[in-house]
């Protein structure tokens, strides 16, 4: 893989992991504040544990985002792999969620989901670009 190629790649998961992390403080420890920032405090769960634990998976993420960013990135190309299936995962999620009307408020969507998309592809090419250059 070419040096700018590299370049491109590590950058990319470098803001995957200040955004993941970032997400992951703010719905760990400041969720409430944010519903209602959002103007969805109606919209917290029962259970305000899950918002915790999804903060907490962001935060896991990130670090690995951290990993791939500071790493090889040949030798972390199944990471890279599971980094990106996590992006794919939140996008379908909340499309799906979306067309059924089913998200407490649309910017768990627009922002969120499209920022997942816009990070999926991304992610996508560049696994595919290093993963071209492992024979």
């Amino acid at each position: 893989m070419s040096i700018p190629h590299e370049r491109w790649c590590r950058l990319l998961f470098l803001v995957a992991a200040i955004y993941d992390l970032l997400l992951g403080v703010i719905f760990t420890f400041f969720y409430r504040w944010t519903f209602i920032q959002l103007g969805v405090e109606d919209a917290l769960p029962e259970y305000e544990g899950l918002l915790v634990l999804i903060g907490a998976f962001l935060i896991v993420i990130g670090v690995a985002y951290v990993y791939i960013f500071r790493g090889e990135l040949h030798r972390n190309v199944d990471l890279i792999a599971v980094g990106t299936l996590y992006k794919a995962a939140y996008f379908i999620v909340a499309f799906v969620f979306f067309m059924l009307d089913g998200l407490p408020h649309p910017v768990f969507f627009w922002v969120f989901g499209v920022a997942d998309l816009i990070f999926f592809v991304l992610m996508y090419r560049c696994w595919r670009m290093i993963s071209q250059h492992l024979d």
